[in-house]
């Protein structure tokens, strides 16, 4: 991910605000670009009203992931994949509040999959939440993760690792 890159993806999402009549200046967070493989633009919210933060999140973050999901696809079109930047737009500390979230229930569910050996969906997850889960528990070599249905009814599968069996020889 290149600076020209970065400050796109910042003046894009500024411009958005300003067309939707919540000018805010936008931060990258540095901090994270290093440790996530993300860029995150944060909408400073300090001037902000309370009801205009709650529009831009929306419903359990729907309206901030749909912003989120415009500035990808928006932002990397016509790019090859490896010149792709990847961006997490963040107001008010919801997506680290909800990744807080992610991991409580993600732990809950590697207990409940370790305990009793039957698969564990879980539901009502954004495409982007699935993704932080199945990143996460890939350093679990005991369990397996995969998707399961179809948009909007799509779920996480959590499971222990399936070996596969070994072709006999004969």
């Amino acid at each position: 991910m290149d600076d020209t890159s970065v400050q796109h993806g910042k003046q894009w999402l500024e411009e958005l605000l300003t067309m939707a009549g919540l000018p805010a200046s936008v931060e990258v967070n540095a901090d994270k670009l290093s440790t996530e493989g993300s860029c995150w633009l944060t909408i400073d919210d300090r001037t902000l009203s309370p009801a205009q933060v709650e529009s831009l999140l929306g419903t359990d973050g729907a309206v901030l992931d749909a912003i989120q999901y415009l500035a990808n696809t928006t932002l990397n079109l016509g790019h090859p994949e490896e010149q792709q930047t990847a961006f997490t737009v963040e107001l008010g500390g919801y997506r680290v509040r909800r990744q807080t979230e992610l991991q409580a229930l993600a732990d809950r569910a590697i207990e409940q999959v370790r305990e009793s050996g039957e698969e564990y969906e879980l539901t009502a997850l954004s495409s982007a939440e699935r993704r932080q889960v199945h990143t996460y528990l890939k350093e679990f070599t005991d369990l397996e993760t995969f998707s399961r249905g179809r948009e909007p009814d799509r779920r996480l599968v959590i499971r222990l690792h399936q070996i596969e069996a070994e072709p006999a020889e004969e």
